[in-house]
């Protein structure tokens, strides 16, 4: 597996609004948040930078999350997820997103990297009326 050393910012430039990473602490079971993309922050009125998952996802169906995250980093297996991508946040959107796992030592997951495409219905923010429907998005994990 790919480590975030072998990530080139200059070689996905271009794709950087959309993408975000976790940084995956093995001993403590902790995800704490490395980078959110322009578009990212966008969708979720704030950024992940520096917060723990549990912080970040409260409210946001977090243990679904952290869940598909924990099973990303620890199986490892890559994950392509489609549909409403961002109902945890209680917004109605639209879109794709896959994750894939991190290891600086090319075998011990340390960390995800993702990337999630989306565009608003015209409905736009629910207000919060999303029924908190966090299994709304549908995927599939791909093992390695």
């Amino acid at each position: 597996m790919p480590g975030w050393s072998d990530i080139s910012p200059r070689a996905i430039a271009r794709h950087l609004p959309l993408i975000w990473s976790w940084k995956y602490d093995a001993l403590t079971d902790v995800f704490i948040g490395r980078l959110a993309g322009e578009e990212i922050i966008q969708a979720f009125g704030e950024n992940l930078r520096g917060k723990t998952a549990d912080e970040f996802f409260k409210n946001r169906g977090g243990e679904t999350l952290i869940a598909r995250h924990r099973r990303v980093v620890t199986e490892p297996a890559y994950y392509h997820g489609q549909g409403a991508v961002f109902s945890h946040a209680r917004r109605i959107v639209m879109g794709e997103r896959i994750i894939l796992p991190l290891a600086e030592d090319g075998e011990n997951g340390d960390g995800i990297l993702g990337a999630t495409v989306y565009s608003f219905t015209d409905a736009g923010d629910d207000g919060g009326n999303s029924g908190e429907d966090y299994a709304a998005e549908k995927g599939e994990f791909i093992p390695l």
